[in-house]
């Protein structure tokens, strides 16, 4: 959780997936303990975020330079101030790929840090322990459910890749238009 929310490397570590497997994990023969996951991966997430920020704040100056990523950054300030900066941390928790760009984003955006910190946390809490309990609620209703375990796992990737693939068709369309 850690290396997806504040390494910038999240594009392509599954978090969702990986909550959900270790909550699945809770209630098979691996076993793993379902207090510490509770723990830990909120942890992980949080302090992740908050490294994200810190290394968008130090560099995003520098980054935000660039004649491209400049209008980029414009459009996610926009976006940003329509949502409500709170909101949006927390719904980009929700989106692969956004929730690894958001956190060094609102830190090169200058996004106050006391009210990037309380969104982050308040999202970083809901989606970790919601998917780790959605994983052992699921794990815990299908006996056998190790049987199972990869067809489950592609279809979260997959469910969990949908709004990127959205967003990404939408873009190239755009772009299309103009």
């Amino acid at each position: 959780m850690f290396a997806e929310t504040g390494l910038l490397v999240g594009i392509v570590l599954p978090g969702d997936s990986l909550l959900f497997t270790a909550g699945l994990l809770t209630t098979t023969a691996v076993h793993l303990s379902l207090p510490w996951i509770l723990v830990l991966a909120p942890v992980g997430a949080l302090a992740g975020a908050q490294v994200g920020y810190l290394i968008g704040r130090k560099a995003g100056p520098a980054v935000m330079d660039r004649p491209r990523l400049a209008r980029t950054a414009e459009r996610a300030r926009l976006q940003l101030t329509s949502y409500g900066a709170g909101r949006a941390v927390v719904l980009a928790r929700f989106v692969p790929g956004v929730r690894t760009v958001m956190n060094p984003l609102a830190g090169a955006l200058r996004i106050d840090a006391k009210l990037f910190t309380r969104w982050q946390i308040v999202g970083g809490v809901i989606w970790t322990i919601g998917l780790v309990l959605a994983g052992n609620a699921l794990g815990s209703g299908i006996p056998n459910i190790d049987h199972y375990l990869l067809p489950i796992i592609a279809a979260i990737v997959l469910v969990s890749l949908t709004p990127l693939a959205i967003e990404f068709v939408k873009h190239r369309r755009s772009r299309a238009a103009d």
